[in-house]
């Protein structure tokens, strides 16, 4: 609404009809449940259509006249997209869906359902909750927790810490290099690749934390959304641990409903590459973002197929024996992975990802970083970041450092606390920078 008033209308429209559509399903049987799903959902993914993929589709129309010299009669569209309508569209199919499958009651208070879709912790980034979590929660009286709201507080605190100490400081260099990844050696495309994979997952994480603390503040609990994902061993488990919220809504309502893996094998990789490639296309209306989606496709499509001559080979050459190294291994070669796919959700066009993708291996020569006019300051604040982020997730292996904090004496956990402020004071970059995730 701050860019656009009447954008509040989208989201009226949506509750309007998912409301009373939540209501007649539950009525009804047959075919005429079935219809008004349908209806609920064609215009809840007709508003997606339109303000997110219309230009796109408009765009590629025109792309393919242009191959037989014809004119697209077809205008574009001048609007903005309206910021977090995919999180919200979202949430609001899951609740349509689970009064269907008959897992959820409708809400008959209007006022509650339309909190359940706009609730302001999680209305713009997420987590997409579930009706089954959060609705019955509008309804119980949160009285004040000291430790509860302190809780909520310190999740709040290392959210910022992932945002404006690592996120928006990775963001300096990474900006700089893919800006013009042509002036760039090798060594500084790595740099900015392996940078950008840990700059998004702080800067979505980030958010997720806040959200979620600030909900607890209040006395909501929300879904985890990350666990630590980048220590994941294979492609299935990085999307296990990674938009946890996304991962499941996607597995529930398109993955599971077109077969998952109770089907013949060929069936299963379409399953598998269908709902990424869908993954891919609702992160943004742009053929990188398909690209991405169909890489992490590849990647799990592979490791199942292969996965019995990764365990002989591994076997054979006696890896297997050593439990750590090939855990470290099999985490290292995920993280390439993802990485790699990750420069084709961060650049705008393929000619551009495909360039740095060929020149990752060229000139590994430290003068080609300084050439660039990137400080060695700034490229060491940038790893001591990155090293106390993974410090603080391998501490968190079995258990949450707030709660692990909470037994320890005064002067460590207030010590800890004011050290946290204390980066992100005089470490953070509080420059206008938006979140990721935001432009979903």
């Amino acid at each position: 609404m701050a860019f656009v008033p009447k954008y509040i209308l989208i989201l009226g429209f949506t509750i309007i009809v998912d409301y009373f559509a939540g209501i007649w399903i539950e009525k009804t049987e047959g075919k005429k449940k079935q219809w008004f799903l349908i209806a609920s959902l064609v215009a809840n993914i007709g508003v997606l259509a339109v303000f997110k993929y219309y230009n796109f589709l408009n765009d590629n129309i025109t792309a393919l006249c242009g191959l037989v010299h014809a004119q697209n009669p077809i205008p574009a569209l001048s609007i903005l997209l309206p910021i977090g309508l995919s999180f919200h569209t979202f949430q609001a199919m899951s609740y349509t869906i689970e009064v269907y499958r008959g897992n959820q009651k409708a809400e008959r208070h209007f006022g509650v359902y339309a909190l359940y879709v706009m609730f302001y912790p999680q209305l713009v980034a997420g987590p997409i909750e579930r009706p089954q979590n959060i609705l019955h929660q509008f309804y119980i009286e949160h009285k004040f927790d000291y430790t509860r709201v302190t809780d909520g507080l310190k999740l709040m605190l290392w959210g910022l810490f992932k945002k404006v100490v690592v996120a928006d400081r990775l963001s300096v260099v990474v900006d700089h290099i893919y800006k013009d990844p042509g002036q760039a050696n090798g060594l500084t495309l790595s740099i900015a690749a392996v940078f950008f994979s840990f700059q998004i997952y702080c800067d979505f994480s980030g958010y997720s934390d806040m959200a979620i603390g600030s909900a607890q503040v209040m006395g909501f609990k929300l879904m985890d959304n990350f666990n630590r994902p980048y220590f994941a061993k294979n492609i299935g488990e990085f999307w296990r641990r990674w938009h946890i919220s996304l991962s499941t809504w996607f597995k529930d309502y398109l993955y599971i409903p077109l077969g998952g893996n109770r089907a013949v094998k060929w069936r299963w990789y379409y399953n598998i590459f269908i709902t990424f490639l869908i993954s891919g296309l609702w992160h943004g209306a742009s053929w990188n973002f398909i690209i991405w989606g169909a890489l992490h496709a590849i990647y799990q499509i592979f490791g199942i197929s292969t996965k019995k001559f990764r365990s002989s080979a591994e076997e054979f050459v006696g890896i297997s024996s050593v439990f750590w190294l090939s855990k470290a291994l099999n985490i290292a070669a995920t993280f390439v992975l993802v990485t790699v796919a990750w420069i084709f959700f961060r650049v705008e066009t393929f000619d551009k990802a495909w360039y740095i993708l060929t020149h990752l291996s060229q000139d590994w020569t430290w003068q080609g970083v300084s050439s660039l006019g990137i400080s060695d300051a700034e490229l060491y604040n940038c790893l001591a970041a990155i090293v106390i982020l993974e410090c603080v997730h391998l501490l968190q292996r079995h258990h949450s450092i707030r709660h692990m904090l909470s037994d320890k004496p005064i002067w460590l956990r207030w010590g800890v606390y004011y050290l946290l402020i204390f980066l992100i004071i005089f470490k953070g970059k509080f420059e206008n920078q938006v979140f990721i995730y935001f432009q979903f």
